[in-house]
């Protein structure tokens, strides 16, 4: 999930710190770095964008990756609809904003699926940077309902919204939205 790079719409928590212009251009370069490192034959990449005409038109990301549009609502919202949307199997989703994610990272993650119905990847801040299901039957509706976005509570939160699924967790990692994020 990525949005358009653009001064004041992009990581606007980390540029109250550190600039806006600083954080778009961090933005954009940070997923640069990471669709290289992610892209792989072993799973199809698919960029969801924001805002939806824009990403969908934008010559930012590689043109010779699939693009679908993340549509209104709040992140647990969109996040449901790719859920949703994508053709059958399991799927994970990440944001651009994790510097340490690796193909191994993503690997252990779809293993993790193997033997459960949702895989989490926690973040240090009590989020997440990724999430995945096997998609053998359709998500549940609830997904993501009452999830207090941007807190400590994101991931027990959306475990929550997962009743009867068997959780499953892959490495924890770090996030960036704030400039003491970009240290270490």
């Amino acid at each position: 999930m990525l949005k358009e790079p653009r001064v004041g719409r992009v990581k606007t928590r980390l540029g109250r710190e550190i600039g806006m212009v600083e954080a778009a251009w961090w933005f954009r370069h940070q997923t640069e770095r990471l669709l290289r490192r992610i892209e792989d034959p072993r799973w199809r990449l698919v960029l969801a964008v924001a805002p939806d005409r824009a990403g969908l038109e934008s010559r930012v990301w590689p043109a010779h990756l699939p693009r679908v549009a993340q549509g209104g609502g709040d992140l647990g919202d969109r996040m449901g609809r790719l859920l949703r949307g994508m053709p059958p199997g399991p799927v994970c989703i990440i944001g651009g904003d994790i510097p340490g994610v690796r193909k191994g990272h993503l690997v252990k993650a779809f293993k993790v699926l193997g033997d459960h119905d949702a895989v989490f990847g926690p973040a240090e801040d009590g989020g997440f940077w990724l999430v995945g299901m096997k998609r053998v039957v359709r998500p549940p509706a609830g997904l993501f309902r009452g999830v207090r976005w941007s807190t400590e509570d994101a991931l027990a939160d959306s475990v929550a919204s997962l009743p009867g699924c068997r959780v499953g967790f892959c490495d924890r990692l770090r996030d960036v939205d704030r400039a003491a994020d970009l240290v270490g």
